[in-house]
């Protein structure tokens, strides 16, 4: 239909009454409105956009009558709900009432001394027997208004608890009020030990759950959190699946919010086998005669190693005579940390000890006291071995009875002879240490030909070790020290020391330190030191090594590195705000003080002034031919007394 016809068709205008424009008449009888859209199409082909229109305005409609239904269906279930909910409590008694709820705020005022059960202490005879016990809700199921499944955990073991109406003991209410309670609350929990009809799928316990009696609150989780304990222990799916941690929650969310994630299982695995590592490394070494001490960290001097000062008060205790020693503390480590396997801050367990022939009788303690705790991460510790491999699929590790011991010089000629080469595609040296990737190829090479996860380089060069390290008496290129690898990388750093002191004198200057300002260091060995030697494991790495994590911050519980705290925008606050500048004293005043002649009115103190803000470079504070009135501090000058008025 042309312009021109659809005109024809619009009702005259008389001349006395309201002027319509030509646009609106088309809007009246195209659209039935008064006004057209700037999207309308008024072309002569808007007729086929018209029906267009008016299937999108019946589709409207019928979604407006729906929602209209759906609103009334959804009040008229509202009502019958309330009417539910108040039948249910005019049925329910104060005996039922009490199965349920919030407990007082736990505030230790009295102590029944009431026996709680621990999961791990469950077992199929128990069926039949009520037990109490405290867990944090897991999951919750909802099977309908009569029956909710709920999971309980406590720690690494779930429970799957069954909470059904039953007449006289569990009303509707309460089944109500537990399926909203939120996951990561703690409960207290009373109920029977029953055998499901068929296995439990998704908790730890397959053939046992708890029938509910009694539920009550002791701790509500108050926040939304960004994941649950549940959802980051879900497998990815197959396609997703990469190297490394198979999971659904990426770890950078995981360590952005730490606290949840320790709560998985995986979690509270991995650092249980991290207790297993340093309870077996203090217990191995007590039953080798040495004693735990504890030393500080502070150094009066910058040194030339990131951690490797960390061995110098150990070789101060051997000086004082105590032979054999360990430690196990915290170790802080001034290098570049932003790599898959460094940390600011590391747990080091250390020993030092007297040797009588030769440096290698360190290195066999260490060594049996590493396979100790292989032994026993697989052997006792296997369920949480089997835990972690659920998200970090890896091998068991393999070591053998005799643990292969290789020269630094074999380990370069076994690279280079592969066809190894260094990132500028050069062959590799024997007289400069290894980087990550070099060791990781050797581990490659070393497993290929011994069939062992772990064993022993020895002999690096001089350039590679810290100051202490005593020379190779054949070749003074290399040293007396070694490391310990594990999976292809290193885990363990240790050697002979130096014990003479001009030697060591000599050394420390040609690596730049000052002897003078090490001199409670010296003095052990200007008095006397036997000859000795030490070693030093880094806790979280040998961790993640051994069950494959990938990411050392994963081995660490709350792990520090470069980014651990970024910078924050404070608001400058004055040492002392009494002596602001911008609210000075007198302001506080009343009026008259204002009025008040200068000398008389309160200002502030001048050391005050400079603690705030600084001492100007014009003063004159410490001149004795100036003096400075107190009246005045404010001023930025001096002024002879003399000249003052």
């Amino acid at each position: 239909m042309s312009i021109k016809l659809a005109l024809a068709k619009i009702k005259k205008v008389s001349s006395d009454s309201e002027l319509v424009s030509p646009r609106r008449s088309i809007a009246q009888f195209m659209h039935g409105r008064d006004f057209v859209y700037s999207s309308d199409d008024t072309s002569e082909d808007s007729e086929s956009m018209s029906r267009k229109e008016l299937r999108r305005e019946t589709r409207r409609k019928a979604k407006s009558q729906s929602r209209s239904r759906a609103s009334e269906e959804s009040s008229f279930d509202l009502v019958r709900k309330k009417e539910r909910d108040e039948q249910a409590a005019k049925e329910e008694t104060d005996e039922m009432r009490a199965r349920y709820g919030d407990l007082p705020f736990m505030q230790s005022r009295d102590r029944p001394r009431q026996t709680l059960a621990k999961f791990d202490s469950i077992t199929p005879d128990m069926a039949g027997q009520e037990i109490t016990f405290r867990a944090r809700l897991h999951v919750v199921r909802r099977m309908g208004q009569k029956l909710v499944f709920l999971v309980f955990r406590q720690q690494v073991i779930t429970l799957q608890g069954v909470l059904t109406e039953k007449k006289g003991e569990i009303s509707i209410l309460m089944i109500q009020w537990a399926e909203h309670i939120r996951v990561g609350s703690i409960l207290k929990v009373k109920g029977v030990i029953r055998k499901p009809e068929v296995p439990v799928i998704g908790t730890t316990m397959h053939d046992l759950e708890v029938h509910i009696q009694e539920i009550h609150v002791i701790v509500r989780r108050e926040e939304p959190i960004p994941f649950s304990v549940y959802e980051a222990e879900l497998p990815a799916v197959e396609e997703e699946k990469i190297e490394g941690r198979r999971t659904r929650v990426p770890d950078r969310t995981r360590l952005s919010n730490r606290i949840l994630d320790l709560r998985t299982d995986t979690s509270q695995s991995i650092f249980r086998i991290q207790s297993v590592i340093s309870s077996y490394f203090r217990s191995t070494l007590d039953s080798m005669g040495f004693i735990e001490i504890h030393t500080p960290k502070l150094q009066g001097a910058a040194t030339e190693s990131g951690a490797s000062v960390f061995s110098l008060a150990k070789q101060m205790a051997i000086a004082s005579d105590f032979e054999r020693v360990y430690e196990i503390g915290a170790v802080f480590r001034a290098e570049n940390s932003n790599t898959h396997r460094h940390l600011t801050e590391y747990t080091g367990l250390d020993i030092e000890m007297a040797i009588e022939e030769h440096y290698h009788e360190s290195l066999e303690v260490i060594d049996q006291v590493i396979k100790k705790i292989f032994e026993v991460i697989y052997g006792k510790h296997r369920r949480e071995v089997q835990l972690i491999k659920h998200q970090f699929p890896s091998e068991d590790l393999v070591w053998l009875d005799k643990t292969p011991v290789i020269t630094f010089s074999e380990g370069i000629r076994m690279l280079n002879e592969s066809g190894w080469r260094t990132e500028d595609g050069k062959e590799l040296s024997d007289l400069e240490d290894i980087s990550t990737r070099d060791e990781i190829r050797l581990g490659e090479l070393v497993k290929e030909k011994y069939h062992t996860d772990y064993y022993i380089m020895d002999k690096f060069p001089a350039s590679a070790r810290p100051f202490y390290a005593m020379p190779d008496p054949n070749d003074n290129r290399f040293t007396n020290a070694y490391d310990i690898f594990v999976r292809g990388q290193e885990i363990v750093s240790g050697g002979q020391r130096i014990h003479n002191p001009i030697m060591l004198e000599e050394r420390m200057r040609q690596m730049g330190v000052d002897p003078a300002s090490m001199e409670e260091y010296m003095e052990g060995f200007q008095w006397g030191v036997p000859p000795h030697a030490g070693a030093g494991i880094g806790l979280e790495r040998m961790l993640m090594l051994i069950l494959k994590l990938g990411n050392i911050r994963l081995a660490s519980m709350f792990h520090r590195d470069p980014k651990s705290f970024p910078a924050q925008d404070q608001p400058m606050v004055l040492r002392h705000p009494e002596a602001s500048t911008l609210h000075p004293p007198w302001e506080s005043n009343s009026t008259s003080a204002n009025e008040a002649p200068l000398i008389e009115r309160k200002f502030q103190e001048l050391a005050d002034l400079i603690a705030n803000y600084g001492d100007a470079t014009s003063t004159s504070w410490f001149d004795e031919r100036f003096q400075y009135p107190k009246f005045v501090p404010q001023l930025f000058g001096w002024l002879k007394e003399e000249d003052f008025d």
